[in-house]
């Protein structure tokens, strides 16, 4: 029998029209789950004169004068903590930090500051949340007016890209706010 070229292409959109009976859907989107471990505090104690909670997860790499880094190998980032003793240039620190927050403003899509008082243990300060794809997501300083300035940043050790780090960013964001609440001046 002989098939005619009439016939095979009846044949051939047959068969792709039957064959195309399953309704045809897109692939739903991913999303990444990223799963970190409830965070453990515990009260660091140094010879500076200052002490503060911080997560077992983060390690403490010593620099000079009192400068501690607290680096999170799992998640790439580090929070650089410097001191500077106050002797009447409060006013010139507090405008050194808040030039360098603002200074993330060229890539940030908003700098949200929370301001931090707690007269008991005579910590004031403020901590800035960075959003975007600034190089830095959080910003933070606090001082007892007189004597002690913390100045802390959030860096990772990474190109910038929101989206990828924000797990991330999140977590580490909530260390900052358990280590200003704890903060405590050693007079």
């Amino acid at each position: 029998m002989k098939i005619t070229p009439y016939a095979s292409i009846i044949l051939v959109l047959s068969i792709l029209f039957i064959s195309c009976e399953g309704e045809v859907l897109p692939k739903p989107k991913g999303y990444l789950s990223l799963e970190y471990p409830l965070p453990k505090y515990a009260k660091v104690q140094s010879d500076c004169p200052y002490a503060f909670d911080k997560n077992e997860l983060a390690l403490i790499d010593p620099q000079n004068n009192c400068w501690i880094n607290l680096e999170y190998p799992a998640l790439n980032g580090t929070i650089h903590l410097s001191y500077v003793p106050v002797n009447g240039n409060l006013n010139q620190l507090l405008e050194d930090v808040q030039k360098l927050t603002y200074e993330h403003a060229v890539k940030a899509d908003a700098i949200d500051p929370t301001v931090y008082e707690n007269k008991e243990q005579g910590v004031y300060g403020m901590v800035y949340e960075v959003s975007g794809n600034a190089a830095s997501q959080a910003q933070f300083y606090v001082t007892d007016s007189t004597k002690h300035f913390l100045t802390g940043s959030l860096y990772f050790n990474a190109r910038p890209n929101y989206d990828s780090i924000f797990p991330a960013v999140m977590y580490i964001k909530k260390d900052i706010r358990k280590l200003v609440e704890s903060l405590e001046w050693k007079h």
